[in-house]
């Protein structure tokens, strides 16, 4: 029998790959750290299903594009 913990990362896991699939996008690294984090942040707000989590995360990232984190360098911060 699964843990609970086991669970939980499968259904977020499951939620992850469930964007990836809705945008026909192959999974790649940069952009499963953003969503794995945001889908952990889901799950602590109370979302707990794949269905759930997935249509959050395709509604609030639309697109591999969004995704992506603009971080200013130490230069432009100056």
């Amino acid at each position: 029998m699964r843990s609970k913990v086991e669970a939980d990362f499968r259904v977020m896991s499951q939620a992850v790959l469930a964007w990836y699939r809705y945008y026909e996008i192959d999974p790649e690294v940069p952009p499963s750290i953003v969503l794995c984090t945001a889908a952990l942040d889901l799950y602590k707000d109370g979302y707990r299903s794949v269905d759930e989590i997935a249509n959050m995360l395709i509604g609030i990232y639309v697109g591999v594009y969004s995704t992506r984190v603009n971080a200013p360098s130490s230069v432009a911060v100056h």
